[in-house]
């Protein structure tokens, strides 16, 4: 079912966030033996996972999942379906769930999983049927104490909702703790859904507040338009800010008196592409990146800013709600550009904050109300933001280079308190 198209990977991205680590390594002073542990991944495993598809014949994808780090506690991380997966692509992921983990202060490891696959080309029972079966392959690796998942770019509550009654069907019992990002109805969280897109906000809105600025007449631009970016548009809408660009694969809408939001967002639900948009120009994604206005949102697939067209971004903040859309040669240009880049390891915490949060629950049984889980994710978030912040000036440095040291200081104090076995 997965067709064949030009991947959005420029570079190897497990090269990409090794060669981070070793840039903090430097930076920090971390001992060249931890760096040696920190940058290979623990396990990973693949997987084939037969399926019977609709037609009636069957098709055998490709599956991963891998554990970078348990230092800190179980591994944590969302499952992507996506033609372009790679298992490299999987353990970068894994490795920034480990520092992103780390610096919000949860006591979780990272991990990542993910299936090659269309899921847009595929109908729910096809999907279904092969999320079991996935389940199946991948029982022992996962578990409340082991390794949890969650949902990533191509998946949902209802995957979640098929994992957890899988793996409880095979235990003979309902494990509410095996993933997160569940449903309601069968111990999700209130908040779950948007809490990657609120934590965006908090951290947008915690380095506002540095530069003595408001979310009124904030010009925003959105690339992606699924989970994370329709709420982030909506909450930054909410607080005054103009939304002028929006976005999904197809393509987008540019429109400087801003994006009827909401109205993008009902479009959406009702299956249109953005590119069909009733409002304002058309727009391509490369286009979108490169479009003048305050903010820029990546928050869809990784490599999105590179060498080629850092130079043309116009925004003076971007806000990363995806995992990695800016390479580090990028990073470089738009630091030297006076860019000031909100990291995906602290902008785009607020999912896993979250589904810690859900873990939680799910184990003690006793389920928050919905103020009280966006209290405390407000009040992670900001710390951690506080505390990069207080360490980029410190250091003099990125803001990136601060949140990736203090999340790799942390996992590399808890390697050396448990010390190497045997």
């Amino acid at each position: 079912m997965a067709t064949a198209t030009e991947s959005h990977l420029r570079e190897n991205p497990f090269r990409i966030a090794q060669r981070q680590l070793r840039s903090v390594a430097d930076v920090f002073g971390i001992d060249d033996r931890l760096v040696n542990v920190l940058q290979e991944c623990k396990k990973a495993v693949e997987v084939s996972i037969p399926t019977s598809l609709d037609n009636g014949s069957v098709e055998a994808f490709t599956g991963y999942r891998v554990t970078h780090n348990v230092s800190r506690g179980p591994s944590k991380g969302g499952i992507r379906y996506h033609p372009d997966v790679t298992l490299d692509e999987v353990k970068a992921l894994a490795m920034w769930m480990t520092w992103k983990c780390s610096l919000m202060g949860l006591p979780f490891g990272g991990a990542k999983g993910g299936v090659i696959c269309d899921p847009k080309a595929m109908s729910r029972g096809e999907l279904e049927r092969m999320t079991r079966r996935y389940t199946s392959e991948i029982i022992n690796e996962i578990g409340p104490e082991k390794d949890i998942p969650a949902p990533d770019v191509g998946t949902d509550a209802s995957t979640m909702a098929w994992i957890f009654d899988t793996y409880s069907m095979n235990k003979g019992h309902s494990v509410l703790g095996v993933v997160t990002g569940k449903p309601l109805t069968i111990g999700g969280s209130l908040g779950r859904v948007e809490a990657t897109a609120r934590g965006s906000l908090f951290c947008l809105e915690a380095a506002l507040a540095q530069e003595n600025t408001s979310f009124e007449g904030l010009r925003v631009a959105v690339q992606g338009f699924g989970n994370v970016g329709s709420f982030f548009s909506r909450f930054v809408a909410e607080r005054g800010g103009t939304v002028v660009a929006v976005s999904d694969s197809s393509g987008g809408r540019y429109n400087t008196a801003g994006i009827d939001v909401a109205a993008a967002i009902a479009f959406k639900r009702e299956g249109g592409p953005l590119s069909q948009l009733r409002s304002g120009d058309a727009i391509t994604n490369d286009e979108l990146v490169e479009l003048e206005c305050d903010v820029f949102a990546p928050c869809a697939l990784e490599q999105v800013v590179t060498r080629e067209n850092a130079d043309r971004v116009q925004a003076k903040v971007v806000v990363e709600g995806a995992n990695g859309p800016v390479t580090p040669d990028a990073d470089d240009i738009l630091e030297a550009n006076g860019v000031l880049i909100l990291p995906d390891v602290l902008a785009n915490a607020g999912g896993v904050v979250v589904s810690y949060f859900e873990w939680v629950q799910g184990l003690q049984e006793y389920f928050w109300k919905e103020d009280e889980v966006n209290a405390r994710l407000r009040e992670i978030v900001t710390r951690a933001f506080d505390e990069t912040w207080a360490t980029r000036r410190e250091r003099g440095t990125s803001m990136r280079m601060a949140a990736y040291g203090l999340a790799v200081q942390r996992v590399a104090e808890a390697t050396v308190t448990r010390g190497l076995y045997p």
